[in-house]
Parts: structure tokens; C-alpha cells; sequence
């Protein structure tokens, strides 16, 4: 009995090793790199418009964090991770060209991604009229964009230098720390989780990609979440909740870079906010959550297909287009986003004879194994990762946000209705001419269709 009882418990541990444990996969190669981008003198930081005053120091390093793969064919893509509010569509390009001039890589092969922190440094022309910039702090903001292009590209290259026999699984976690920031109350926010009271839809999913090598030590750990990182507003640089997310991700598996790619957050805020100590709370749990996804919830990612990719940019319409007259009467507003948004349209008209009536939106799918892995550009909103995980297979489609151009908010039709910051007046500060033309969901969700068949 008891030899049969030993047999039985070494048969189940053999058992419960198979399933925690994904098998090995040579077909794929991946390679890392990562880079510090914090910027050595004093620069004004994004995403805020309260601010009065460049940066003082840092919590932490901000970084550019690049993973390289390759499937058993020699298809190759790269996935980089920025600590920063978002890349312009003009840096984002010249980023990408270099890319394709070096190593042969299309737009389809390629996503930047900003973790959208909003303590990191002015990146040239992002967020633009939000910022009253002195010539010394737009020159600053300016030679930082060089800067972080160099670095960007740095890490690419070294990520792919250190390509190597790989493994690779994907899973699903959860955290619940994201609330609706249109629906509730952020000074409510406690009394209102505690009382079962929040509203609005919220994603609380956590996907995790994770990456070894042949003889199981860690390479990457890939993971995405659909809030904002707006925990914090002071004037230091910091990563928030991601980077301290990251950083108990890496302690917590030695040899690994955790790279945070950001979901459909748009509408989304960390609750409660507004202090250190939450923000390092935040991504704690986000990182508890990882950290649980890779020891019980990881199924590997074969490479019995190849990795296939699409890109595509479409035209995404504006609303009735601002007169001359009403730019001039804007560009006097005591409102002063207002006033250099409007000044800066005027100069566009007098340059161009017209303003623009669309923009080249940003569409990336990557297709690995049975994951549909969707990039989109913008903060766009969460009833985007929503809706397509209700239509797909939700456990096995990630969807992210703020990648390859973050040039304004992406309302879902629901929030550009409502109106409000995230369906109007949020484009003020991304200096776009007017608010979206309806119609603006499904003409994504459409171009995201096409490139989920073309990757199939």
C-alpha cells in the first residue's frame, strides 16, 4: 500500500509539473534589451496641465525596454515598452524607418508602446498646447526626443544581437484597482467600492507573455492592464503603479525584464490616487498578479505557426472643422491650452490653406499561435477591449492601447455622445482641430476585423 501510495503522488507530482510548467518550444528566439531614458537635467513633465514647474529629481529611473522574437521561419518582431506619457506620430515614424533602414523590419513588425506615465518628460510635440513652454524648456523638450530616439533604437538592436532558442506561454490574471473615472468619484472612490456603489465598465483583466530560455531562466515577462497611470501628480520621475509593478516583477523572477504594455485605459484611473505610498501599493498587487499567472496559469505558445502580423492606417474622420474666425476668437482665451491650440491651427492654415479633415490612424494585430494580440494607437477607451474580447476569444485576445501614436483620446460612440474630457475636450490639449466624427468605433473595430482575417 504504501509503495503504491508513493507511486501515486510521484505520478500526480509528474502530472501537476505538466501543467504548471509549459513545455519547451525551440522554434522561437527572443532576445531583450532594455536602456535608462531619465533625463539628466531638470524638463518639463507630461501629462498635466496644473503644472508649474520642470521636474526635481526622481523616484526611480525611467526605460525603454525592447523584446525581440522570431519564429522558426526567421519572421521577426519587435515589441518595445516606453516610461513615457506617449510618442508623437512624427518621432514614432523616424523611430520605425530607422528601424526598417537597419534590419529590414516593416511597420507590422513593429510596435512602441508608452506606459503612459504621467511623470515622465515632455517628448517633443506630444501634448503640445498643453504645456506653456519657456524657449530653454522647448529646447530641452526637443533634444529629449533626439535623445530617446537614439536609446529607443539602442535597445532594439540590442534585443535583436541577443536573439536566442526561446520558450514562450501566455496567461490570464486579474486585479481590481482600475475604477470608471467618468462614472464615480475619486474622492469617493473607497466608500464607494466598499459600499459595492462604483459604476461603469472596467476591465480588470491582467494578460502575462512570458519568455525563457532553453533551460528555463527568464528572459521577459510581458504584461498589460487597462488603467491609468495617473496615481501620481508631483514633480519627481517616476514609472507609478507600471514601474513599481515592473520592478517587484523583476525582484520577484531574477533575469527577467517585465515590460508593461497598457490596455484600453482611456476612461480608466487607479483608486484611490494621489500619493507615493499607493502607487508603490498599486503595483504591488498588479505584480502579485503576475507573479501568481506564471506559477499556475501559463499555457505555452507553440511554434507550429508562424508569427503573422498586419498593419493598417485608416482615415478617421474629424467632426465640422473650427472657421478662421472662431480659431482667432480661441486664440485670445484666457484659457491659455486653448489660446496655443488655437494659435497653432492658425499658423497650420496659413501654411497649408486647410486643416486637416482626418487623421491617419494606427492598427496593429499580431497573430502567436492561438493569441490575437491587438495594438491600437491612443488613449482609447475601455469599451474597446471590451467589446472585442466579447466578440473573440476573451481569454485568448489581448488588447492594447497607446501604441505606435498617441495623438488624442479614442472614444468609444457611447463616450463621444456623453461628451465630456474623454469625448471632447481632451482634444484641446492634444492640439487636433476638433472632436472625432461619429461613427468612430466601428470604424476601428472594422480595422481591426480586417486585420484579424489577414493574420488568421
Amino acid at each position: 500500500m504504501t509503495r503504491l501510495l508513493k507511486a501515486l503522488c510521484a505520478s500526480l507530482a509528474v502530472l501537476s509539473f505538466q501543467i504548471s510548467a509549459p513545455a519547451a518550444d525551440d522554434g522561437w528566439k527572443a532576445g531583450v534589451a532594455k536602456r535608462v531614458i531619465t533625463p539628466s537635467q531638470s524638463t518639463w513633465m507630461a501629462g498635466y496641465a496644473a503644472r508649474t514647474k520642470p521636474s526635481e529629481g526622481k523616484v526611480h529611473d525611467l526605460w525603454a525596454k525592447a523584446v525581440a522574437l522570431e519564429d522558426a521561419d526567421g519572421r521577426k518582431a519587435l515589441l518595445v515598452s516606453v516610461e513615457v506619457c506617449g510618442l508623437p506620430r512624427d518621432l514614432s515614424n523616424e523611430i520605425r524607418d530607422e528601424l526598417k533602414n537597419r534590419f529590414g523590419l516593416e511597420r507590422d513588425q513593429i510596435v512602441l508602446a508608452s506606459t503612459h506615465t504621467h511623470c515622465g518628460p515632455v517628448v517633443g510635440s506630444n501634448l503640445q498646447p498643453m504645456y506653456a513652454l519657456d524657449a530653454e524648456q522647448k529646447k530641452r523638450a526637443d533634444e529629449y526626443a533626439v535623445f530617446l530616439k537614439r536609446t529607443i533604437i539602442e535597445a532594439c538592436a540590442g534585443a535583436i544581437e541577443n536573439l536566442q532558442p526561446a520558450s514562450l506561454s501566455y496567461g490570464l490574471g486579474r486585479c481590481g484597482f482600475a475604477m470608471n473615472r467618468r462614472e464615480n468619484s475619486e474622492r469617493d472612490s473607497e466608500k464607494l467600492r466598499s459600499e459595492l456603489k462604483l459604476k461603469g465598465p472596467v476591465d480588470h483583466d491582467v494578460p502575462v507573455l512570458h519568455l525563457s530560455t532553453r533551460n528555463g531562466s527568464n528572459l521577459a515577462i510581458i504584461y498589460g492592464y487597462a488603467c491609468h497611470c495617473t496615481t501620481l501628480d508631483f514633480n519627481k520621475f517616476c514609472g507609478d503603479y507600471a514601474g513599481f509593478a515592473s520592478a517587484a516583477i523583476e525582484r520577484a523572477h531574477p533575469g527577467a525584464i517585465a515590460m508593461y504594455i497598457p490596455g484600453c485605459g482611456g476612461d480608466q484611473n487607479p483608486a484611490p490616487r494621489r500619493t507615493l505610498p499607493l502607487a508603490r501599493r498599486h503595483g504591488e498587487a498588479l505584480g502579485w498578479s503576475v507573479d501568481y499567472t506564471l506559477k499556475y496559469n501559463l499555457t505555452p505558445i507553440t511554434s507550429d505557426a508562424p508569427l503573422k502580423s498586419n498593419y493598417e492606417e485608416i482615415n478617421l474622420p474629424f467632426a465640422a472643422l473650427p472657421t478662421r474666425e472662431k480659431l482667432i476668437a480661441e486664440s485670445k482665451s484666457k484659457d491659455g491650452s486653448m489660446s496655443r491650440r488655437a494659435l497653432m491651427l492658425l499658423a497650420q492654415l496659413d501654411r497649408d490653406g486647410k486643416l486637416p479633415a482626418t487623421y491617419l490612424y494606427p492598427i496593429t494585430v499580431w497573430r502567436l499561435d492561438s493569441l490575437s494580440w491587438v495594438f491600437l494607437g491612443g488613449e482609447v477607451t475601455v469599451d474597446y477591449g471590451l467589446r472585442l474580447k466579447r466578440n473573440l476569444d476573451g481569454w485568448r485576445t489581448w488588447v492594447s492601447a497607446y501604441c505606435n501614436d498617441v495623438m488624442g483620446y479614442i472614444p468609444s460612440e457611447r463616450v463621444l455622445k456623453e461628451g465630456g474630457y474623454e469625448g471632447a475636450t481632451s482634444m484641446i490639449y492634444y492640439g487636433q482641430p476638433t472632436v472625432w466624427a461619429e461613427g468612430i468605433e466601428d470604424r476601428i473595430i472594422e480595422g481591426v476585423a480586417r486585420g484579424l482575417e489577414a493574420v488568421r
